[in-house]
């Protein structure tokens, strides 16, 4: 006899958020990282130990609008939707093309790549150099934390059992100046998980670097951003002095640490991390 599932969908997400303050569900957008977690051997179903909830259909997570210069995302988006959403910035977008097959682009979304917490999660170097911030939605309110806290390692989030993940707000977006780039190295262009991930945002007035910040995936539990190295370079000018590119370059070999697996070796991660910051590091961006 086939186990039963207790499975819940709301036509609003009012009710969806009561249905979590009462009961501790599983909760499903596209499901296409909840379906692979719990997955079993062939032909048989996945086992998810906890109730579940559908939220991919709730309109209210599906919305995508500028507020002021901030660009809010819902988190239900898939990342087909985002790539023909005039709004998504161009580098958000060559991110989401490298992820998986249009099959798994059509179902999966930004906030169930956020919730997952992989280190290798494709769009989550570039949302942390955006500052992304994360709108969280109980029955008790709402709740904003910077993507870098609410990312606590691997799998691991700061999502309370009766909170949905509602929004992801990009601040300041349309600021002119800013340069904005995004690599994946993996073993094919797209529908390969990252050996290393890359993301840098650089904004200049004239010459002198005004913002800087780097984000790297897949070479730690989580990525890997320092501020007080981004420090170092403002009120530089650009091109940087060999001097300040080595300076960044050794900072960030120390605190870069990544492991062997099957996709790649720690060697090779670190290597390809550093020259990918390099390589940044030495464009003109103008």
């Amino acid at each position: 006899m086939a186990e039963k599932i207790i499975a819940y969908r709301f036509d609003r997400l009012e009710e969806t958020l009561g249905q979590l303050n009462k009961d501790n569900c599983a909760i499903i957008a596209g499901g296409t990282d909840v379906m692979v977690m719990h997955k079993s051997r062939r032909g048989v179903p996945p086992k998810i130990p906890k109730p579940i909830i559908f939220i991919d259909h709730l309109s209210e997570l599906k919305r995508v609008y500028l507020k002021g210069n901030n660009l809010h995302i819902g988190a239900c988006c898939t990342y087909s939707e985002l790539l023909d959403d005039a709004l998504i910035p161009i580098p958000l977008k060559k991110a989401i093309k490298t992820i998986a097959a249009p099959a798994i682009r059509n179902r999966g979304t930004l906030g169930g790549n956020i919730c997952n917490a992989s280190p290798a999660g494709d769009t989550l170097p570039l949302l942390y150099v955006y500052n992304a911030k994360i709108l969280l939605r109980s029955v008790n309110g709402e709740r904003i934390v910077p993507v870098s806290e609410f990312i606590q390692g691997v799998r691991r989030v700061q999502r309370e059992p009766n909170e949905i993940l509602t929004e992801i707000i990009l601040p300041s977006v349309l600021v002119e100046g800013a340069h904005v780039v995004f690599e994946k190295v993996g073993n094919r262009n797209a529908d390969a998980i990252a050996k290393v991930g890359f993301a840098g945002y650089i904004r200049t007035k004239g010459a002198v670097i005004e913002d800087v910040r780097f984000a790297f995936g897949a070479v730690g539990p989580t990525m890997v951003r320092s501020i007080d190295i981004e420090k170092k370079l403002l009120g530089k000018t650009i091109p940087l002095a060999d001097a300040d590119i080595a300076q960044v370059i050794a900072a960030f070999n120390k605190i870069i640490k990544p492991i062997d697996d099957q996709r790649s070796t720690a060697l090779y991660r670190k290597t390809v991390a550093l020259n990918l910051l390099r390589y940044f590091l030495s464009m003109k961006h103008n």
